[in-house]
């Protein structure tokens, strides 16, 4: 501790809440007891003093605005308080000090050392604020690691090596003094159209609660508070539109939606939930009292903070029209179960206040909401004499945000990844007798862009579009770099032929000449992320259709017609359809956004350097249009049945992803053919490598209600396990399978686990299930709750084969 610190930690008189000896709850009584009225309101905002829109790198007046949030602009030019009064009663959150502009982050943490003093020496009761971040492809800050986008996590199929990149993150943010995440999106994909397919972990609940779980247990692990979001629905909007209207029942929403973030909260100990902007059939989340308290607290027992979306509260007025003004919007979010406003105080101001002296609201609801935030900042230790706005920071003189540790961890995942949906006859490209290629084109507007690998809450993305003299702040080696590097003896020649989006096609001619030259052509195509129409995947950035953005379905259509084997790699934030892009190309591979360690990842795989290991967590469409294609689907959205002409079957299925050896999934074996409804079964399998490299497979679990009160999916993901094995090498595989898991919610809205017949199908994807088999649950129906079993534990290994013992590992 400096002499600075010591002498700010003197001037702090002890009082019964800085008492560390105390317990939480005794502090936060006797603070909320000390504390006036306006200073329990004012713990319940925030400030952003980034959202000034005045930074160097801005446009010009007349250019579309570059924001980070939504309507930021807006909120920007009608004002916000001066610091000063904003910190008068105290302040709840500081938001986004080192991801508003590139800083470094010893320039962040003076900038938060000012603001925290600010807020302790201005305040009566010298309160120190939240500071929070964005993190969902790593701090989103300057300099800091890309790691892949969240939809490529969801293709290792991997929760471990999530939770192991959340904790490096997490240990970051915690360096230089931020205490809370924006992180982790848990929605669940609906319509691929959607821009924020990149944010996700794809289209199954039980993929996306394993993996956000994880996620959670990694940041909160490293002593950051882990935020939950969107609660929810958001990612059903009608017609994939950002803020759209969701036409969803409460069954869909409790069975598709709300599991994913009901484990993060049991099972990853998260300490935040963000509402959703959306409304639900007509009810917007951040005025739904039945989600974000009886569900969220009195049926899943949460006991963490809610904290509004940017803007979510005003947006109750202007943009939803269920309040009349700001004031009356924050009247109703309180009241509703929010806790914190973010990123400014708008409606959660002083407002609120005045409306308790009225007697319009009641001083419990305040009450409520701050003693939930108090509680963290005494768990984080802002409210112990000890803490010093400096001693808070003091890992930013030292730390190294894109350290090689981290960018082990981005390369392991993005080489994890990778999904080879197709290799034909060119992949990979070396070894096994192959003959390297002699002349190699290079084509495709992602093959030299990094920024094509990054999400669009990557910082590059997120911010730097309104700095352009900052360059990435991070190096991130293309594909074509990559390649040249992987493919030392052959001659490379690259030519971009297009932009992402943009139409003009004067660069096909040169392009084409370049593969017609080639012995092989590898094409690089997709998404380049972006914000509110600035890219063609992330926040606000939806499609029509499923086409490849831009002319890039053109420029392979001719690249195809010189003759020259042709593999394609999508890098995408999206699934797009790609049946006739399958029918013409020699190989095809997807990566979804898989960072800044990306481009190695991708010529790796192609090369065959690295063996493919990743997994569909989306379905790739057959053709653009026919939304929705999810594979959760009953048997009306299952199969056309003769009736409708349209196919809705995938071109490649959920948990779809091939290597460079093969597999065999056999040897089924179900422990009892009937299990009451409160009882567990075991699901047997041997696993087999039956090609000539070592190589991982994901096997997987899929359940079938035969017979139910309500439409069920024809299958849905119950458990999986990654294994890897060495060539003619096998392993057992056991899922140990509680009647819980055959959970739904029935027609009186009521989770119900039903007697009768649950078909089991194990196999490598939803569509490839060579292991079938069934058991009947027998007795009465069963109502459960909370406490219901979430999780199918997997062993794997010789002791799997057995009925009995072994470990009771998670997937």
């Amino acid at each position: 501790m400096t002499a600075l610190d010591r002498t700010f930690a003197a001037d702090r008189v002890l009082h019964p809440w800085q008492d560390p000896a105390l317990p939480v709850a005794e502090r936060v009584d006797a603070l909320l007891a000390e504390m006036t009225l306006e200073e329990k309101v004012g713990q319940l905002g925030s400030r952003w003093l980034g959202n000034d829109m005045q930074d160097a790198g801005d446009p010009p007046p007349d250019a579309d605005p570059l924001n980070v949030a939504p309507m930021q602009d807006v909120f920007a030019a009608s004002g916000t308080v001066p610091l000063e009064e904003a910190i008068r009663h105290g302040l709840g959150h500081l938001t986004r000090v080192y991801g508003s502009a590139p800083v470094t982050a010893e320039q962040g943490a003076a900038e938060t050392v000012r603001l925290q003093r600010a807020v302790v020496e201005r305040s009566r009761l010298g309160i120190p604020a939240i500071v929070h971040e964005e993190c969902l492809t790593g701090f989103t800050t300057y300099g800091a690691t890309v790691y892949p986008a969240a939809i490529a996590w969801a293709a290792t199929f991997d929760p471990g090596l999530v939770e192991r990149m959340a904790a490096a993150i997490g240990r970051d943010l915690r360096a230089v003094g931020v205490h809370q995440g924006l992180s982790p999106v848990l929605d669940v994909v609906r319509d691929y159209r959607w821009g924020r397919v990149e944010e996700t972990m794809g289209e199954d609940p039980y993929l996306v609660a394993m993996l956000g779980a994880a996620y959670v247990r990694g940041l909160e692990g490293a002593g950051v508070i882990a935020t939950l979001k969107h609660f929810a629905g958001y990612s059903a909007s009608r017609a994939a539109r950002n803020h759209g209207p969701v036409p969803m029942g409460r069954r869909e929403l409790m069975d598709m939606i709300l599991p994913a973030f009901e484990t993060a909260i049991a099972l990853g100990g998260a300490g935040s939930v963000m509402n959703s902007y959306a409304d639900v059939d007509g009810v917007p989340a951040a005025a739904d009292s039945w989600l974000l308290t009886e569900v969220l607290r009195e049926e899943w027992g949460f006991t963490g903070t809610v904290v509004s979306d940017y803007w979510a509260v005003p947006f109750l007025a202007t943009m939803h029209r269920v309040a009349a003004d700001p004031g009356e919007a924050g009247a109703q979010a309180l009241a509703a179960g929010i806790d914190v406003e973010l990123p400014d105080t708008l409606g959660f101001g002083q407002g609120l206040a005045e409306r308790v002296r009225r007697g319009e609201l009641p001083e419990s609801l305040v009450d409520r909401a701050a003693r939930r935030l108090l509680t963290q900042k005494v768990r984080l230790g802002l409210l112990d004499p000890s803490w010093t706005p400096e001693g808070s920071v003091a890992g930013a003189a030292t730390v190294d945000l894109d350290s090689p540790a981290n960018r082990e961890l981005a390369r392991e995942l993005a080489e994890r990844s990778v999904i080879l949906l197709a290799a034909g006859d060119v992949l990979p490209l070396l070894g096994e007798g192959r003959t390297a290629p002699a002349r190699v084109a290079v084509v495709g507007p992602a093959a030299d862009d990094p920024r094509t690998f990054m999400g669009c809450y990557a910082f590059p993305n997120h911010v730097l579009p309104r700095h352009p003299g900052f360059g990435l702040g991070i190096e991130a080696p293309t594909v074509l770099d990559a390649l040249r590097a992987e493919l030392p003896g052959a001659a490379i020649t690259y030519e971009r032929g297009c932009d992402v989006r943009d139409e003009d096609r004067s660069g096909f001619p040169a392009a084409v000449a370049a593969a017609r030259a080639a012995d092989l052509c590898v094409a690089v195509v997709g998404d380049l992320a972006g914000l509110f129409g600035q890219g063609t995947s992330g926040e606000g950035c939806d499609a029509e259709d499923l086409r490849l953005p831009g002319p890039q379905a053109g420029l392979l259509a001719e690249l195809a017609a010189t003759g020259t084997p042709v593999v394609v790699v999508v890098v995408s934030g999206r699934p797009y359809a790609l049946g006739e892009v399958h029918a013409d190309a020699a190989a095809l591979v997807q990566a979804f956004m898989p960072g800044e360690e990306g481009g190695a990842a991708i010529a790796g795989v192609l090369s065959g350097r690295i063996q493919p290991a990743g997994r569909l967590p989306v379905q790739i469409p057959r053709t653009p249009g026919g939304q929705p294609g999810t594979y959760l689907q009953p048997p009306l959205g299952a199969d056309s049945h003769g009736i409708s002409n349209l196919d809705p079957s995938p071109l490649f299925p959920f948990g779809h992803g091939l290597s460079y050896t093969t597999f065999e999934v056999g040897d089924l074996l179900i422990s009892d053919a009937e299990v009451p409804t409160d009882g567990e079964f075991t699901v047997s399998v041997t696993v087999r490598n039956t090609g000539g490299r070592a190589g991982e497979e994901v096997v997987q679990l899929y359940l079938h209600d035969v017979l139910a009160q309500v439409t069920r999916p024809v299958r849905q993901l119950a458990g999986f396990a990654r294994v890897r094995l060495e060539p003619g090498e096998s392993t057992g595989v056991r899922f140990h399978v509680h009647a819980d898991r055959t959970a739904f919610t029935g027609r009186d809205l009521r989770r119900v686990v039903e007697p009768g017949d649950v078909e089991v199908l194990v196999g490598t994807s939803a569509a490839d299930l060579p292991c079938r088999g069934g058991v009947r649950l027998t007795g009465p129906s069963r109502y459960v709750g909370r406490d219901r079993r979430l999780v199918t534990p997997v062993d794997v290994g010789s002791a799997a084969r057995q009925q009995g013992g072994g470990d009771d590992g998670q997937s």
